[in-house]
């Protein structure tokens, strides 16, 4: 840019020379026709040169150093010069509405998911990501945990209502058919426990026990006398062995109306117990009374630190990026960016979070201006501007001598003809 100043600025100032050497070249032969159009041009391009000139120098210092007034006009005026390009900025340029309407027009979110797309499968994110699983695993302390866990377990525990859930045991027991199930293990242990040889002496010796100790008058204690010494032990035992085991058969059978009798009375009561508030407060006080005595915050710490192991190995398996995080990080990603709403939503967070940072610091806009030009000095601040600007500039001067010849030779041509 400065190589473009200097080019243009030795531009301007050959054509100021061309014009005053033109000019004191054709005094010579002004007395002739062509020697007083040439003059003529050139005199009005050597005044329009050095107007330009001055006009140029006059904004930024005094012409050849003499402090002619209203030059100098950037030193002079620098900090109204600023305050109108500060509000400008704030006012023309880069107002609030034109930023919002600029940020309305930035998909963040799509390029969010660009960038993390890109940035997940590589290597600096990874080490990143795995570092930092690894530092939050270290840091936890299962002593601290443990009683958290516990205090939420009971808590949870308590809350539960057995009668709930004892309704619920129930109608499972029920349907799963556990009443006729525990009916036929019984039937099962009666028939193993009645077949066997001690049982059914067992069963002779309390029913002759039972006979002896009947007390009767007259003829019914002579009948039970008679009877037995006819049955001895061994008898009435397989007698009533025989009569259990035949009951034992009947009720095995599905179609036995005993045994639906028997299931139908089960299954009543079995639902009265659904609503026995006795029971239900009993079975709350039992719940509390182990839920109080119940001390497993050591084997919750013992279980967290042996989770944290596990993962601790894990992590440092060669695929376990690959293998396990980037597949659950791309499934997460992918999800999220086919949920409109979602995507929407965090549209709408991240534009309104950058509209409210920009209501907040627009006005810094001016100030970070203002302190930055503030701390240029007058001399800094002018080749700054001329280094920009500077060769349009010098272009105006070139183009002042230009136009001043040409307007010149157009004017003496018109003094010669009239």
């Amino acid at each position: 840019m400065s190589r473009k100043k200097n080019n243009s600025q030795h531009l301007a100032k050959i054509s100021l020379a061309v014009m005053a050497i033109g000019f004191i070249g054709t005094i010579p032969f002004q007395d002739s026709l062509w020697g007083t159009i040439l003059q003529g041009g050139f005199e009005a391009g050597l005044v329009g040169g050095l107007a330009d000139w001055f006009a140029v120098t006059a904004l930024f210092r005094h012409p050849l150093g003499l402090p002619i007034p209203h030059t100098a006009l950037l030193p002079k005026n620098r900090k109204r010069i600023i305050a109108g390009i500060i509000n400008m900025l704030e006012k023309d340029w880069l107002t609030k509405e034109s930023i919002r309407k600029k940020i309305s027009t930035i998909p963040f979110t799509e390029k969010l998911f660009m960038l993390a797309e890109n940035a997940i499968t590589g290597q600096q994110v990874r080490n990143g990501i795995t570092t930092l699983i690894q530092h939050l695993l270290h840091s936890v302390d299962s002593k601290k945990i443990a009683p958290i866990i516990e205090h939420e377990l009971k808590t949870k525990l308590r809350e539960l209502d057995t009668s709930k859930y004892l309704s619920l045991v129930i109608d499972q027991l029920i349907s799963r058919k556990y009443d006729e199930k525990a009916l036929d293990f019984i039937l099962k242990e009666i028939d193993e426990w009645s077949s066997k040889e001690t049982t059914k002496e067992r069963l002779g010796r309390l029913a002759v026990e039972a006979l002896e100790n009947i007390k009767a008058d007259g003829f019914m204690q002579f009948a039970l006398k008679s009877f037995t010494n006819i049955v001895n032990e061994e008898k009435l035992g397989s007698i009533i062995q025989g009569l259990i085991q035949k009951g034992v058969v009947s009720l095995r059978d599905p179609y036995n109306q005993n045994r639906q009798t028997l299931l139908f009375h089960i299954n009543s009561k079995l639902q009265e117990i659904k609503t026995d508030e006795n029971l239900a407060i009993e079975l709350n006080t039992i719940k509390e009374q182990l839920i109080s005595n119940w001390q497993f915050e050591e084997k919750i710490s013992e279980f967290i630190e042996q989770l944290r192991q596990k993962a601790l190995a894990i992590i440092e398996l060669p695929h376990f990026y690959d293998g396990y995080l980037l597949p659950l990080i791309s499934k997460a990603l992918a999800n999220l960016k086919t949920d409109q709403e979602k995507v929407m939503a965090i549209e709408s967070w991240i534009q309104q979070l950058i509209s409210t940072f920009v209501d907040n610091n627009h006005a810094k806009i001016g100030k970070l201006v203002e302190e930055n030009l503030d701390k240029l000095d007058d001399k800094t601040l002018i080749n700054m501007i001329e280094t920009n600007v500077g060769k349009d500039l010098q272009w105006i001067r070139v183009n002042g001598a230009v136009c001043g010849f040409l307007i010149g030779l157009f004017l003496v041509g018109l003094k010669l003809i009239f």
